[in-house]
């Protein structure tokens, strides 16, 4: 959610669902309390208190952590009363405001092992003012580990974007659900480890949203199942279209992910002078010859997706094929790569395409530039991708951190497995390969793509190369990461914990 859809919803809750807002709070602190107790050693925890809701939790959780037996200071970072109602006649001693001179604010942080951020919550817009900007400029100087309630103080909930001074929190506990801000960068960058907990609001409808998680359990009931009694024209049969002289090794891992991936059949249309080392690299695939006008007609004919750019090339050859696929079917399409970059070129047009099939596009940053011309320039993500979806009317898989899926009138997917090991030529292809997979297995156009990064995220994670990560590995982990049982894999054996995005796994 957003912060204006947060507190919207929050009043909801209040007022239509007749939930308190003292049992949100509280339901709130005492969660994030118990976050602490397991996730921080120390008995010593240090909490900044603003002004607001995201205060009210805090102060709920230092006098839970204080009853827990945890010695605990506060410091009040805003106007508030020190008698406040949530603390239900706990005194918080000591306790402070921000008055401090040096030496206070040294004392307050060398007798912490832990500090609790509820400076700033999800109605914080732009640069802190200069209170808690000075009380955050401390933490973070301090180094010492911070759970930060909700978004970490100074990250915008919305956009993400860091105007002044923002929290760097070693965990982040979002209440309800992860705060839009918190999972775009730059804000993404100082949330850590992000764990969402349940706090007794009622159940989220698509219109309290524009946005969702794809998580485990999201990706694993949308992935296609196969009947028992079935034969490999039955399971997904792809076309794979690429693949200049040079560049066969684009159309090898998109062959590769889409067989991880449950394909039945994969054909390979490339030029003739990869013929033989496609052949040896993927046997398992059928190869097409580009300059063959019936066999390319043929074989999009006979698929159930077709997958065309990776390494396809922008010269003439390049353009005549693209034209040609398009012509010989209307089966659902992901254009991918060089594909978009000839489309941007006018080769064709990606509005008139989505009207006579689904179609998934699925560009990095340079590539939707391209594709947008200047019209999307000016926005974040999120407005861009959806800009995107709305102008082709089609699916679109914005690749990035986090990269995000768009479909028209649809709300937008956020991917949770992206890292910075993906970052890897070649990943793209073997992603073209596993969403053309889903694609020509049944799945809708959005779907596949949300599916198709999840899975190749967890594969990726799963084979724990880190920085050393070729695309490879990650089509080698493809059916391991599809497989794996568990739907939150989180170390938390709390119930009330609904997501854990730790960057370590």
């Amino acid at each position: 959610m957003t912060g204006p859809e947060a507190n919207a919803f929050d009043t909801r809750a209040m007022t239509n669902e007749d939930v308190p807002q003292a049992v949100l709070m509280e339901n709130a602190g005492r969660s994030a309390a118990t976050v602490l107790h397991r996730l921080f050693s120390g008995a010593r925890v240090l909490g900044l208190v603003g002004a607001g809701n995201n205060g009210g939790d805090a102060l709920v959780a230092m006098r839970t952590l204080q009853s827990w037996g945890y010695r605990t200071t506060t410091i009040f970072v805003a106007d508030r009363d020190r008698e406040d109602p949530l603390l239900h006649g706990w005194p918080l001693n000591p306790l402070y405001d921000t008055m401090l001179e040096d030496a206070g604010w040294d004392r307050a942080f060398q007798g912490a092992d832990v500090v609790v951020d509820g400076i700033l919550g999800t109605g914080a817009r732009g640069a802190p003012r200069a209170r808690q900007a000075e009380a955050i400029a401390r933490l973070n100087q301090s180094e010492l580990p911070v759970l930060a309630l909700d978004v970490p103080s100074g990250v915008d909930a919305s956009s993400g974007d860091v105007a002044g001074e923002a929290v760097r929190a070693a965990v982040t506990v979002s209440f309800g659900s992860p705060k839009l801000g918190s999972l775009l960068h730059p804000g993404r960058g100082h949330v850590g480890r992000q764990v969402t907990v349940e706090i007794g609001s009622p159940p989220v409808t698509p219109a309290d949203r524009h946005a969702f998680l794809v998580t485990p359990t999201w990706a694993r009931e949308r992935w296609p199942a196969r009947e028992t009694d079935t034969h490999k024209n039955r399971v997904g049969r792809v076309l794979i279209v690429g693949g200049q002289v040079g560049m066969a090794g684009a159309v090898i891992l998109a062959a590769r992910a889409a067989f991880r991936t449950g394909a039945g059949l994969v054909r390979v249309c490339s030029v003739a002078a990869n013929r033989e080392v496609l052949q040896a690299a993927v046997p398992e695939a059928m190869f097409v010859d580009s300059l063959d006008q019936i066999g390319i007609e043929e074989a999009s004919a006979s698929s159930d997706a077709i997958a065309i750019g990776p390494g396809l090339g922008t010269g003439e050859e390049a353009r005549a094929l693209l034209v040609s696929v398009l012509s010989s079917s209307t089966q659902p399409l992901l254009i991918d790569a060089d594909a978009l970059n000839l489309s941007a070129e006018g080769v064709i047009d990606l509005e008139e395409v989505s009207r006579s099939r689904t179609v998934l596009v699925t560009p990095h940053p340079g590539e939707m530039a391209r594709i947008l011309g200047d019209a999307g320039g000016a926005f974040g993500r999120i407005e861009i991708v959806t800009q995107a979806a709305e102008r082709f009317q089609c699916a679109v898989l914005f690749k990035g951190a986090p990269s995000l899926v768009a479909s028209p009138a649809r709300p937008t997917a956020i991917d949770t497995q992206s890292s910075s090991d993906l970052a890897v030529a070649g990943i793209g292809d073997a992603l073209a390969g596993v969403c053309a997979a889903l694609l020509a297995q049944g799945l809708e156009a959005d779907e596949a793509a949300s599916v198709g990064l999840y899975v190749t995220g967890r594969a990726a994670r799963l084979a724990g190369r880190g920085p050393g990560l070729t695309p490879s590995d990650v089509i080698q982990w493809i059916s391991e990461a599809r497989t794996e049982a568990g739907a939150s894999r989180t170390d938390l054996d709390l119930p009330f914990v609904t997501f854990d995005a730790d960057p370590a796994n």
